[in-house]
């Protein structure tokens, strides 16, 4: 079969399309929006036409896949950490409806938070919600594993995650392909109260969910994914490695065999059986798990007999913050530092700044102007590029806590009397999250200024496309703000004194109030004239 040069996010999508998937369901967001991005461009996904368009938000995504998986074809659901966050009520409930048809739920985790609010590991949520996981160490792992993943999920009728983390989501390697797979006919469960959580019912599944433990952690036992090499030279250390933790151990050593007995874990429950016979055989314990120490503290937690050392993120051994690379693991070790050197003084960071020509730049000055006189503290922002008028020149907004919280933290600092109250949120955001927030300032008469600012597009993840495109005012309209105050204006420069009057003719509204500047963001604009030339 062809071999393939691809991304870890590519590969997972890759081997889902040869593993026969019906449908991908997903919102973006970094690092896992280049698995829908692939397989939109795919002549294989549109050949077989596989569903492949963006949801509105990680819960709509993750429940349309659970429905595909209701009627017996196999799909997956894909978000970054903290879309799970938003997912999480059909996330838990599913774990107790299970699967029909395979299902795989992907979540790349950000490490180092190089574009996310905050560090997340979704193996917390896995172990919470008692299903299995798996979490590659290479790309040809996120290959192989959504193949292995859809059987697990059809053998066990349980959803599957499968965990991502940033450095493998993109980066590169050769990828060798599977023979393809037929997709699933449709087939409604043969239990038709399999998805059904009434009390009474749930209560015998939550049971069943139990009772599926110890076969979830046999499946660990024998997995191809996980290897227990316990036969060494040296015990006075033992090593347990994670996913991507895996690969910085063995760079760390090179061609030379390591000396310490090594355990290598890739799926989940962990293999608590070989873990305790590796404790027996070693003087101590290392812990390289990219992410949180959730394996670390289940070592911990494991009573082990007698008081060997367990070393990892939790004791100082390793940052407890950041993500792992190979001196981190050296170091901890007590192996040199061999790679790379420190940034010399005279390189100065360049923090990130929106794009020159961003209509959104235009929009804080206008906006900067009409709330001169109230000062500052009166802005509260949303997630996306526009999170940028936070930095000077603008210093614009004060606030950028999770999708959505712009409208709804305005509408409570209005509540509280702070006046003027100014939302801003981006179009897909407010797709996303900030409908819902709307509607309870239009049911309470707030006094706010929402300002969805609208460039066409989901800019911070690449330009993709969203649900409400060119609909922004029909939904504002329906939702119950009143005609007259839902403005549009075209952010630019020769429109600054138009923009900030709409502005302040709005802040002196009492009562809900929609501003819309659009213009199309300065990228997706530059590739549309590329294509069209």
């Amino acid at each position: 079969m062809e071999k393939m040069m691809l991304l870890g996010d590519e590969a997972l999508a890759q081997g889902a399309l040869d593993a026969g998937i019906s449908g991908f369901y997903g919102y973006p967001g970094t690092p896992s929006t280049e698995i829908i991005e692939y397989v939109q461009k795919s002549k294989q996904a549109i050949e077989d036409k596989v569903h492949r368009t963006w949801s509105s938000n990680e819960k709509t995504a993750y429940e349309s896949a659970l429905g595909m998986s209701y009627a017996g074809k196999r799909a997956m659901v894909t978000m970054k950490h903290v879309g799970l966050n938003v997912a999480a009520d059909p996330f838990m409930n599913s774990a107790m409806t299970g699967a029909h048809g395979g299902f795989i739920v992907a979540v790349a985790d950000d490490p180092s938070m190089h574009s996310s609010q905050n560090e997340q590991d979704s193996r917390n949520y896995g172990h919470f919600a008692m299903i299995p996981m798996l979490e590659p160490s290479n790309q040809q792992e996120c290959y192989d594993m959504a193949f292995y993943g859809f059987e697990l999920s059809e053998k066990y009728h349980i959803p599957v995650m499968i965990r991502l983390t940033t450095r493998l989501s993109h980066s590169r390697s050769g990828v060798q392909r599977r023979e393809r797979n037929s997709q699933n006919s449709m087939q409604k469960p043969e239990d038709l109260f399999q998805f059904m959580l009434l009390p009474a019912i749930a209560r015998k599944k939550y049971k069943n969910l139990i009772s599926l433990q110890e076969k979830f952690e046999a499946e660990a036992l024998t997995s191809p994914f996980n290897s227990f090499d316990l036969d060494a030279k040296d015990y006075s250390k033992g090593i347990i490695t994670t996913g991507l933790g895996y690969n910085y151990l063995r760079e760390v050593f090179g061609s030379t065999p390591i000396p310490y007995p090594v355990i290598k874990v890739c799926q989940y429950p962990a293999p608590t059986t070989k873990i305790r016979e590796l404790y027996d055989k070693c003087d101590c314990l290392y812990l390289f798990e990219e992410g949180m120490p959730v394996l670390e503290e289940l070592c911990k937690g494991m009573a082990f007999k007698g008081q060997k050392p367990i070393h990892g993120r939790l004791d100082g051994s390793l940052d407890r913050d950041g993500e792992l690379n190979p001196n981190k693991v050296g170091k901890a070790l007590g192996m040199p530092i061999k790679y790379g050197k420190d940034i010399p003084d005279t390189v100065v960071g360049r923090p990130p700044a929106l794009c020159v020509g961003c209509p959104h730049a235009d929009s804080y000055l206008a906006l900067n102007e009409a709330i001169k006189e109230y000062g500052r503290g009166h802005v509260f922002s949303d997630i996306g590029c526009y999170t940028l008028g936070f930095m000077p020149p603008y210093n614009a907004i004060n606030s950028c806590v999770d999708m959505g919280a712009s409208i709804t933290m305005a509408k409570g600092a209005s509540d509280s009397g702070l006046f003027p109250a100014i939302a801003v949120i981006g179009d897909s955001t407010f797709t996303h999250s900030g409908m819902t927030g709307l509607m309870d300032c239009i049911y309470d008469k707030t006094n706010i200024v929402v300002i969805i600012l609208d460039n066409s597009t989901t800019g911070m993840t690449g330009g993709q496309d969203y649900t409400a495109m060119g609909r922004l005012e029909e939904i504002c309209l329906g939702l119950g703000v009143e005609k007259e105050h839902i403005r549009t204006f075209f952010p630019f420069v020769k429109n600054h004194e138009e923009m900030t009057r709409i502005y302040k003719e709005e802040i002196a509204y009492e009562g809900v109030s929609v501003v819309i500047p659009r213009r199309e963001c300065v990228q997706t604009l530059k590739k549309r004239n590329k294509r069209e030339s």
